[in-house]
Protein backbone atom coordinates (compact mmCIF):
# COMPACT_ATOMS: atom_id res chain seq x y z
CA UNK A 1 0.00 0.00 0.00
CA UNK A 2 1.33 3.43 -0.91
CA UNK A 3 0.28 6.94 0.04
CA UNK A 4 1.11 10.19 -1.77
CA UNK A 5 1.59 13.32 0.34
CA UNK A 6 1.13 16.68 -1.37
CA UNK A 7 3.19 19.39 0.37
CA UNK A 8 3.80 23.09 -0.21
CA UNK A 9 7.03 23.02 1.82
CA UNK A 10 9.86 20.47 2.15
CA UNK A 11 9.81 20.99 5.93
CA UNK A 12 6.91 18.53 6.12
CA UNK A 13 8.83 15.62 4.65
CA UNK A 14 10.84 14.59 7.75
CA UNK A 15 7.83 15.19 10.02
CA UNK A 16 5.62 12.77 8.14
CA UNK A 17 8.43 10.29 7.59
CA UNK A 18 8.95 10.16 11.37
CA UNK A 19 5.22 9.64 11.96
CA UNK A 20 5.19 6.90 9.34
CA UNK A 21 8.15 5.14 10.93
CA UNK A 22 6.66 5.39 14.43
CA UNK A 23 3.05 4.48 13.71
CA UNK A 24 2.77 2.94 10.24
CA UNK A 25 5.95 0.97 9.55
CA UNK A 26 5.95 -0.59 6.13
CA UNK A 27 3.79 2.11 4.59
CA UNK A 28 5.21 3.37 1.31
CA UNK A 29 5.06 7.18 1.23
CA UNK A 30 5.77 9.33 -1.80
CA UNK A 31 6.30 13.04 -1.13
CA UNK A 32 5.21 15.58 -3.74
CA UNK A 33 6.58 19.04 -2.87
CA UNK A 34 5.31 22.06 -4.83
CA UNK A 35 6.17 25.25 -2.98
CA UNK A 36 4.68 27.57 -5.59
CA UNK A 37 1.14 26.34 -4.93
CA UNK A 38 0.86 28.17 -1.60
CA UNK A 39 2.25 31.41 -2.99
CA UNK A 40 -0.26 31.45 -5.83
CA UNK A 41 -3.14 30.34 -3.61
CA UNK A 42 -2.28 33.07 -1.12
CA UNK A 43 -2.16 35.77 -3.80
CA UNK A 44 -5.07 34.67 -5.98
CA UNK A 45 -7.16 32.35 -3.81
CA UNK A 46 -7.11 28.54 -3.56
CA UNK A 47 -9.26 28.09 -6.67
CA UNK A 48 -6.43 29.55 -8.72
CA UNK A 49 -4.42 26.34 -8.21
CA UNK A 50 -7.33 23.89 -8.41
CA UNK A 51 -6.40 22.69 -11.89
CA UNK A 52 -2.77 22.09 -10.94
CA UNK A 53 -3.77 20.26 -7.77
CA UNK A 54 -6.16 18.03 -9.70
CA UNK A 55 -3.43 17.17 -12.20
CA UNK A 56 -1.03 16.29 -9.38
CA UNK A 57 -3.62 14.10 -7.67
CA UNK A 58 -4.41 12.33 -10.93
CA UNK A 59 -0.72 11.70 -11.57
CA UNK A 60 -0.14 10.39 -8.04
CA UNK A 61 -2.95 7.88 -8.37
CA UNK A 62 -1.74 6.86 -11.83
CA UNK A 63 1.67 6.22 -10.26
CA UNK A 64 0.14 3.80 -7.76
CA UNK A 65 -0.98 5.84 -4.73
CA UNK A 66 -3.98 4.32 -2.97
CA UNK A 67 -4.82 7.73 -1.45
CA UNK A 68 -3.50 11.28 -1.41
CA UNK A 69 -3.02 13.42 1.70
CA UNK A 70 -2.76 17.18 1.23
CA UNK A 71 -0.72 18.63 4.09
CA UNK A 72 -1.40 22.30 3.20
CA UNK A 73 -4.45 23.73 4.94
CA UNK A 74 -4.79 26.57 2.44
CA UNK A 75 -5.31 24.28 -0.56
CA UNK A 76 -6.84 21.35 1.33
CA UNK A 77 -10.34 22.17 0.16
CA UNK A 78 -9.45 22.22 -3.53
CA UNK A 79 -7.51 18.98 -3.06
CA UNK A 80 -10.57 17.28 -1.57
CA UNK A 81 -12.72 18.61 -4.40
CA UNK A 82 -10.26 17.20 -6.93
CA UNK A 83 -10.58 13.80 -5.29
CA UNK A 84 -14.38 13.96 -5.60
CA UNK A 85 -14.17 14.84 -9.28
CA UNK A 86 -11.64 12.09 -9.98
CA UNK A 87 -13.32 9.50 -7.77
CA UNK A 88 -10.19 8.86 -5.68
CA UNK A 89 -9.57 9.23 -1.91
CA UNK A 90 -8.01 12.63 -1.24
CA UNK A 91 -7.85 13.91 2.32
CA UNK A 92 -6.90 17.25 3.83
CA UNK A 93 -4.59 16.85 6.79
CA UNK A 94 -6.53 19.18 9.07
CA UNK A 95 -10.03 17.67 8.82
CA UNK A 96 -9.63 15.12 11.67
CA UNK A 97 -8.22 17.89 13.87
CA UNK A 98 -11.18 20.13 13.02
CA UNK A 99 -13.64 17.36 13.81
CA UNK A 100 -12.10 17.03 17.27
CA UNK A 101 -11.98 20.78 17.85
CA UNK A 102 -15.66 21.55 17.25
CA UNK A 103 -16.65 19.37 20.18
CA UNK A 104 -14.95 21.79 22.57
CA UNK A 105 -17.07 24.94 22.31
CA UNK A 106 -14.71 27.94 22.15
CA UNK A 107 -12.04 27.41 19.50
CA UNK A 108 -8.98 29.62 18.96
CA UNK A 109 -7.39 29.09 15.55
CA UNK A 110 -3.75 30.13 15.18
CA UNK A 111 -2.16 30.49 11.75
CA UNK A 112 1.16 31.82 10.53
CA UNK A 113 0.02 32.48 6.94
CA UNK A 114 -3.03 34.72 6.43
CA UNK A 115 -4.33 32.63 3.52
CA UNK A 116 -4.89 29.73 5.92
CA UNK A 117 -7.37 31.50 8.21
CA UNK A 118 -10.49 31.50 6.03
CA UNK A 119 -10.13 27.89 4.76
CA UNK A 120 -9.70 26.72 8.35
CA UNK A 121 -12.71 28.70 9.56
CA UNK A 122 -14.79 27.20 6.73
CA UNK A 123 -13.57 23.71 7.59
CA UNK A 124 -14.54 24.15 11.25
CA UNK A 125 -18.00 25.33 10.17
CA UNK A 126 -18.38 22.21 8.01
CA UNK A 127 -17.38 19.91 10.83
CA UNK A 128 -19.60 21.72 13.33
CA UNK A 129 -22.58 21.29 11.03
CA UNK A 130 -21.72 17.65 10.44
CA UNK A 131 -21.52 17.02 14.18
CA UNK A 132 -24.68 18.98 14.93
CA UNK A 133 -22.70 21.44 17.04
CA UNK A 134 -24.47 24.79 16.75
CA UNK A 135 -22.70 26.72 19.49
CA UNK A 136 -19.09 26.60 18.31
CA UNK A 137 -17.36 29.93 18.83
CA UNK A 138 -14.34 30.31 16.52
CA UNK A 139 -11.75 33.06 16.94
CA UNK A 140 -8.79 33.36 14.57
CA UNK A 141 -5.33 34.68 15.39
CA UNK A 142 -2.59 35.48 12.88
CA UNK A 143 0.80 34.96 14.52
CA UNK A 144 2.57 38.14 13.47
CA UNK A 145 6.09 37.69 12.16
CA UNK A 146 5.96 33.90 12.21
CA UNK A 147 5.69 33.34 8.47
CA UNK A 148 8.67 35.58 7.82
CA UNK A 149 10.70 33.38 10.19
CA UNK A 150 9.44 30.27 8.40
CA UNK A 151 10.38 31.59 4.97
CA UNK A 152 13.81 32.57 6.26
CA UNK A 153 14.42 29.00 7.41
CA UNK A 154 14.44 29.98 11.09
CA UNK A 155 12.46 26.99 12.33
CA UNK A 156 13.24 27.58 16.00
CA UNK A 157 12.25 31.23 15.79
CA UNK A 158 9.08 30.27 13.93
CA UNK A 159 8.00 27.69 16.49
CA UNK A 160 8.90 29.95 19.41
CA UNK A 161 6.62 32.69 18.06
CA UNK A 162 3.81 30.19 17.57
CA UNK A 163 4.29 28.82 21.09
CA UNK A 164 4.20 32.35 22.53
CA UNK A 165 0.94 33.00 20.68
CA UNK A 166 -0.47 29.75 22.06
CA UNK A 167 0.41 30.80 25.59
CA UNK A 168 -1.26 34.18 25.04
CA UNK A 169 -4.67 32.55 24.42
CA UNK A 170 -6.71 32.72 27.62
CA UNK A 171 -10.32 32.50 26.44
CA UNK A 172 -10.59 29.21 24.54
CA UNK A 173 -11.51 25.63 25.33
CA UNK A 174 -9.20 24.32 22.62
CA UNK A 175 -6.45 25.81 20.47
CA UNK A 176 -6.09 24.73 16.85
CA UNK A 177 -2.76 25.04 15.03
CA UNK A 178 -4.06 25.62 11.52
CA UNK A 179 -0.90 24.66 9.64
CA UNK A 180 0.92 21.35 9.85
CA UNK A 181 4.24 23.20 10.11
CA UNK A 182 3.15 24.61 13.49
CA UNK A 183 2.91 21.21 15.20
CA UNK A 184 6.33 21.46 16.83
CA UNK A 185 5.12 24.41 18.91
CA UNK A 186 2.96 22.13 21.05
CA UNK A 187 5.89 20.95 23.16
CA UNK A 188 7.26 24.50 23.45
CA UNK A 189 4.14 26.03 24.95
CA UNK A 190 3.18 26.16 28.63
CA UNK A 191 -0.58 26.46 28.26
CA UNK A 192 -2.98 24.16 30.09
CA UNK A 193 -5.52 24.52 27.27
CA UNK A 194 -5.60 21.54 24.89
CA UNK A 195 -3.64 22.27 21.71
CA UNK A 196 -4.47 20.34 18.55
CA UNK A 197 -2.17 19.86 15.57
CA UNK A 198 -2.86 18.07 12.32
CA UNK A 199 0.00 15.78 11.19
CA UNK A 200 -0.64 12.68 13.31
CA UNK A 201 -4.47 12.46 13.00
CA UNK A 202 -4.28 13.48 9.36
CA UNK A 203 -1.82 10.75 8.48
CA UNK A 204 -3.81 8.16 10.44
CA UNK A 205 -6.95 9.06 8.51
CA UNK A 206 -5.15 8.89 5.17
CA UNK A 207 -3.72 5.47 5.99
CA UNK A 208 -7.20 4.23 6.88
CA UNK A 209 -8.58 5.61 3.61
CA UNK A 210 -5.78 3.96 1.63
CA UNK A 211 -6.50 0.63 3.31
CA UNK A 212 -10.12 0.79 2.23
Amino acid sequence: MSLALLHTSPVHVPVFDALRDAHHPGLVVRHLVYEDLLGRAGALGPEAVAGDVEALVNRAVADGAAAVLCTCSTIGGVAEAAGVRLGVPVLRVDRPMAAAAVRAGRVAVLAAHPATLEPTRALLAQEAERAGERAVDVRTVLVEGAWERFEAGDQDGYLDLVAAAVDAVTDADVIVLAQASMAGAVTRSQTLTPVLSSPRPGLDAAVAAAAR
